[in-house]
């Protein structure tokens, strides 16, 4: 079985590598692109969310 990765940049997003499945509150499988990363948003300003779209640059996230 292969490995599931998840990093955290500094004052960023959570970069999940490997065949991670990802579910909403009500168990309903949340799409990701298959095959490749995929970035969730730790700041909580992001307007895709769960994923990230840049937006802890604009509001300065600290993630320490």
């Amino acid at each position: 079985m292969a490995e599931v990765k998840i990093t955290m940049s500094l004052n960023g997003s959570l970069k999940v590598e490997g065949p991670a499945t990802l579910q909403d509150h009500e168990g309903n499988k949340v799409p990701t692109p298959e095959g490749r990363p995929f970035f969730l948003c730790r700041c909580g300003a992001s307007q895709n969310k769960p994923f990230c779209d840049g937006s802890h640059s604009r509001v300065d996230f600290d993630g320490s």
